[in-house]
């Protein structure tokens, strides 16, 4: 039977792993064992994903980007070039830590920009998105916009990318999508379409 994604010649796949149909995989990527890679996924060149990483449909993996043990990325996930996940807390060269991995869940349609670090065992909220060179070390909440090391929360985005502006009865249009959002109590929710 005919695989149904595309490897460049110069990518390496190790035994005992799914990948789902339309993915492309580019130069130079190592697909180690036993992960799980959804339909439509697009991975740049030099891309490493380690032993049991879970990525979801239409995940967009840029260059040189790390995604380690411990990873799941839901579906529609972006991350960006040269972004690196970890998997342990304290690493040290001396001492093995390779039982200790902690979990990182990005959950669906989350941006992770250029050079961003992400230290493990934190949940990426839908759609949050995380600025360019930015160091994740906590939760992220959904829709919530994120910048600077460590990153702190400057503002909320769309569903579409765009800043979210919102008004005194705490309602906010984005101007790609017209969709509608209302944040309460801290939280961004999407209304429905104006």
């Amino acid at each position: 039977m005919d695989k149904e994604y595309f490897a460049h010649d110069t990518a390496v796949i190790d035994a005992g792993c799914e990948i789902g149909k339309g993915t492309k995989i580019w130069h130079f990527t190592h697909i180690m064992s036993d992960c799980k890679l959804g339909e439509n996924c697009n991975l740049g060149q030099n891309v490493v994903v380690s032993p049991g990483v879970v990525l979801g449909n239409n995940v967009k993996v840029q260059n040189n980007v790390s995604i380690y043990t411990g990873v799941i990325c839901e579906d529609d996930v972006f991350l960006g070039p040269s972004m690196v996940f970890t998997n342990v807390v304290n690493p040290r060269s001396a001492v093995n830590r390779r039982g200790q991995y902690v979990e990182t869940l990005v959950r669906r349609g989350a941006t992770i920009g250029a050079n961003a670090t992400i230290v493990c065992g934190h949940e990426i909220g839908e759609f949050a998105f995380i600025g360019a060179g930015s160091v994740i070390t906590k939760e992220v909440k959904p829709y919530a916009l994120m910048v600077g090391n460590p990153a702190r929360q400057i503002g909320w985005m769309s569903e579409y990318g765009h800043r979210l502006e919102f008004d005194a009865t705490d309602k906010a249009v984005c101007p790609e999508s017209k969709e509608l959002y209302e944040l309460n109590k801290g939280i961004v929710k999407k209304i429905n379409k104006i």
